[in-house]
């Protein structure tokens, strides 16, 4: 983005930041709402002084909140050169997207590399998470995600046959694949806890063992309540940033 863009782009998100926060806070704010934006993610932010210039904070203002972004990875300083957004990713906790919807939005590209493919009857797990009777029929894959020529995560999904009849329909994005027959999840649930990456699994994201990662099991719903996915996925540490807007309750 040019300097008119970015200017118009940060006047926007500014005015919904919350202006009791401290200017640093506010700048911080919407600076994180531009680069985990939908939009494409930038490179390189504007230096100090034209960021002080476009929103009319102080230098010491601008200086602070990109210490504050650095210091949790969204952006890399190099001396006499500029700050550098991070390769992290920032992934909303409020929203209901897949994997490929938030890696194009942010400008990088998708790929999936299928580990396996198969069908079966629903072990006593899946048929709870799934809320369907053990025995009934699923369709499983198990998947390694890329952005660009990264390895991020790794997911194994299973899906009732009667929503999904066949593993291999899912070519990339299996949410598009819901979409297209008319069973694309409305709802969510979804646990987030820190892991650390096991052996195998670190050899196929090509990591060291024992790295930090993010466990997340989803159960996603269509809007009769009936479940569509139950997917178990270990995300690289390193590279997401899960985010949620919180609001204090109306007393």
């Amino acid at each position: 983005m040019n300097e008119q863009q970015w200017s118009r782009v940060l006047r926007r998100e500014l005015a919904l930041c919350d202006k009791e926060a401290p200017r640093y806070r506010q700048l911080e704010q919407a600076l994180r709402a531009v680069i985990g934006g939908k939009g494409p993610r930038p490179d390189v932010l504007p230096g100090e002084r034209a960021l002080a210039r476009m929103t009319g904070f102080s230098r010491v203002t601008v200086r602070r909140a990109l210490a504050d972004l650095a210091s949790i990875g969204l952006v890399h300083p190099k001396a006499g050169s500029g700050t550098y957004v991070g390769e992290r990713i920032v992934r909303s906790l409020t929203r209901l997207t897949g994997f490929t919807d938030d890696l194009r939005e942010r400008g990088l590209n998708p790929r999936v590399v299928f580990l396996e493919r198969s069908a079966g009857e629903a072990t006593a797990e899946e048929a709870m998470a799934l809320l369907i009777a053990p025995g009934t029929p699923v369709v499983r894959f198990r998947r390694l995600r890329y952005g660009d020529d990264r390895a991020l995560a790794l997911e194994r999904t299973a899906v009732p046959q009667n929503i999904l009849p066949a593993a291999d329909l899912v070519e990339e994005s299996l949410y598009e694949t819901l979409e297209a027959r008319g069973c694309r999840p409305t709802r969510a649930w979804q646990r987030l806890r820190a892991a650390a990456i096991d052996g195998e699994t670190a050899r196929l994201m090509d990591v060291e063992p024992g790295t930090p990662g993010l466990e997340i099991e989803r159960r996603a719903f269509l809007p009769d309540g009936r479940a569509v996915e139950f997917t178990r996925s270990i995300y690289r540490g390193d590279a997401y940033d899960f985010v949620a807007e919180l609001e204090a309750r109306e007393q």
